[in-house]
């Protein structure tokens, strides 16, 4: 029996194959660029080169600092060793990460000038919240009370007269020195 070339069975499929325009050149030269570059030079060029510094990136400085300490505090803290339980260890990983969301909604408030930009980022703390709390009664863990968001720094005294000045307290002579 003939058995075919390699030529051969190439030239028959080219026959019976449409005929490739400039959109499959284009995704053909795409994934040969793809796999011929190693994927960490692909991930850099997502993000733009470090600017020089200039006034608005100094201003900017703190909310970045405040952002970077987010995201990595949410890596490192989404990192679980797992327990079994896939609902708990899921909990246990979003919860983290829900709070990185909640943490940099807090620097917008902060720092972002944008009033609608603003207002979701109140939204995402509060919905985060809520998200956090029905996670953990899901899997019968209790909720962690809410707070407002801290927006600005407070002195330690100015938090405590805060959270104290609906209250009424009888004190010794000696706790009032």
């Amino acid at each position: 029996m003939h058995q075919p070339s390699f030529r051969g069975v190439v030239a028959a499929l080219s026959r019976k194959a449409p005929r490739p325009g400039l959109g499959t050149a284009v995704f053909g030269a795409r994934l040969l660029i793809a796999f011929a570059l190693p994927s960490h030079v692909l991930a850099h060029e997502a993000h733009p080169a470090a600017q020089p510094a200039t006034a608005t990136a100094v201003a900017e400085a703190p909310f970045l600092k405040e952002n970077e300490a987010a995201m990595t505090k949410m890596m490192n803290d989404m990192e679980i060793k797992p327990s079994g339980d896939i609902d708990g260890d899921f909990v246990a990983m979003m919860t983290p990460h829900h709070q990185g969301a909640i943490d940099m909604a807090i620097s917008e408030l902060r720092y972002g000038k944008n009033e609608q930009l603003r207002r979701i980022a109140q939204e995402i703390i509060v919905d985060q919240l809520q998200e956090i709390a029905a996670m953990k009664l899901a899997i019968g863990e209790p909720a962690t009370g809410s707070a407002p968001a801290p927006t600005q720094q407070q002195p330690a005294s100015a938090a405590v007269e805060h959270h104290h000045s609906g209250m009424h307290m009888d004190m010794s002579p000696e706790m009032k020195n």
